[in-house]
């Protein structure tokens, strides 16, 4: 089991020019449901299509066309939900959320907002090791995604591509537990983490199947204390919403911006309007976009062309028994197994192929060898060149290659060298070794013979080696040199200092 025990972050503190300011930070994260069919069509939601392609009737909105709920859909959602420790809700609605856009075409959204699919969840955000902060999920809905508008391609006229338009999102809304830009980022990192792993989001935000609305606000010290205590949004400060950040960068910069903006306007006698604002990244700075909505704003009422969503406790008994390992479990198992520092098993479980890469890669319990391995020679050619470590060498190259090195047939500069001629040719290892003379010699009398003849050679060397011991790794230079690299480094030294007598 993961160690839990961890300490919370300081909030991030900024000084103002009355004083001490502190971020309050709660996020919404629209994630694109990992499935080949749109909500409640069966028009196809691959990315790159043709403009208006992957168009259903009823994603067109045309008179008579009703929905009906894709089922895949709603099993990612829960399996979701269960991923990130929250309640399903074997009853839950669909309601209509009314607004009008050019890329809307039915006036109104299906969404979910009071009778959500999924209830109250967590995200254990670590910020490094021994240090994370708990971030509490208030819920989970399932709703279309809309259109999309575009105003670059002719200078009079907009263009709207209706392929999105249906597709089944998940909208992931945190409370304000988030206290920093860091922490902000690192939030949305894990949370795309744990969604690959499950497989129900891809988590590519550039393609946009991936976006985060970060609520901001700046209060006082001590004041997100008594929000604690109380529950009352109140001693927060007055929000502002930054629309569909898809950067972690990004993300940052219009925090930061943001909460100095506010400051600055609370410092100097002003209210805060709670709005949605846009974050210019040419700029550097955020935008005001419109006034902030609420509920009633959206006359939302339950859709009436859906019936309310039950759904059995043993389905989801089914869909939580197939559930994979998650990444804080696979971290916590790559320590516990293989010796793992946090660290490199942080690096490994970043990412579900590489964890899979790494043990698929393991042979024979070389568990840390392996991770030093891939992190600092297969991976660092990998991102050099930007393609997967599969790509560099196979998880069988690299069991072969640590192999050799366990039994000492080659040294870890050999290991370098055997790597960069099967990178290069794609040669079997150990062939390579065998045909190329790169076996490391360990037969003791061979090293001894070479170590005479160095001694021999350099009597005034001897003399200092025996004053200083220190200068005995001269003499093992000498001989690896003699032998072209070959010679076992750890046999040659015991020669060595057996015959100087240090």
């Amino acid at each position: 089991m993961l160690d839990l025990s961890f300490e919370a972050p300081k909030p991030k503190v900024i000084a103002g020019a009355t004083g001490d300011w502190e971020l309050v930070i709660g996020m919404e994260i629209h994630a694109q449901v990992a499935s080949e069919a749109k909500l409640f069509s069966g028009a196809s939601t691959k990315f790159g299509a043709e403009p208006n392609a992957n168009v259903s009737f009823i994603d067109a909105a045309m008179p008579g066309m009703l929905p009906v709920v894709n089922e895949y859909c709603i099993e990612q959602a829960v399996r979701t939900g269960l991923g990130l420790k929250a309640q399903i809700n074997l009853r839950s609605a669909f309601d209509r959320k009314n607004y009008f856009y050019p890329d809307l075409p039915q006036g109104y959204q299906i969404s979910q907002l009071y009778h959500p699919l999924v209830g109250e969840g967590e995200v254990l955000v670590e910020l490094s090791e021994g240090v994370a902060r708990l971030v509490r999920i208030e819920r989970i809905h399932v709703e279309q995604d809309a259109g999309k508008s575009i105003h670059d391609m002719d200078p009079n006229m907009s263009f709207v591509d209706l392929n999105r338009t249906g597709v089944a999102l998940m909208e992931i809304v945190s409370r304000p537990d988030i206290r920093g830009p860091e922490e902000a980022a690192a939030f949305v990192v894990k949370l795309r983490q744990i969604l690959r792993y499950l497989g129900t989001c891809d988590g590519n935000m550039q393609n946009g199947n991936l976006r985060a609305d970060v609520n901001v606000s700046v209060c006082r010290p001590g004041q997100y204390e008594k929000y604690q205590a109380t529950q009352d949004f109140g001693h927060l400060g007055t929000r502002c919403e930054i629309k569909n950040m898809n950067s972690m960068r990004f993300i940052q910069q219009a925090i930061d911006y943001e909460a100095r903006r506010q400051i600055a306007i609370l410092e100097d006698g002003g209210k805060v309007d709670q709005e949605t604002r846009l974050y210019d990244a040419d700029k550097g700075e955020t935008r005001s976009m419109r006034s902030k909505e609420e509920a009633h704003d959206y006359r939302y009422f339950p859709c009436p062309d859906l019936l309310p969503l039950e759904i059995e406790q043993g389905w989801v008994d089914d869909i939580a028994a197939a559930m994979p390992e998650l990444p804080d479990a696979k971290k916590a198992r790559f320590m516990a197994d293989f010796g793992l520092t946090d660290y490199d098993a942080s690096v490994l479980t970043a990412d579900l192929d590489l964890a899979r890469y790494f043990e698929e890669s393991v042979g024979g319990g070389e568990g840390k060898r392996t991770a030093n391995w891939i992190i600092n020679e297969v991976l660092g050619r990998a991102n050099k060149a930007e393609v997967s470590p599969r790509e560099i060498a196979a998880p069988a190259v690299n069991t072969a290659i640590m192999a050799m090195v366990s039994a000492q047939e080659i040294s870890s500069k050999g290991a370098k060298d055997v790597l960069e001629i099967h990178i290069e040719t794609r040669r079997d290892p150990v062939e390579i070794v065998e045909t190329e003379g790169m076996k490391q010699v360990t037969d003791t009398g061979a090293i001894e013979s070479a170590v005479d003849e160095i001694i021999a050679a350099n009597p005034a060397q001897v003399e200092k080696a025996k004053q200083n011991p220190k200068l005995a790794g001269w003499f093992v230079g000498q001989v690896m040199k003699a032998t072209g690299g070959k010679a076992n480094p750890a046999a040659v030294n015991a020669v060595v200092k057996a015959k100087l007598g240090v």
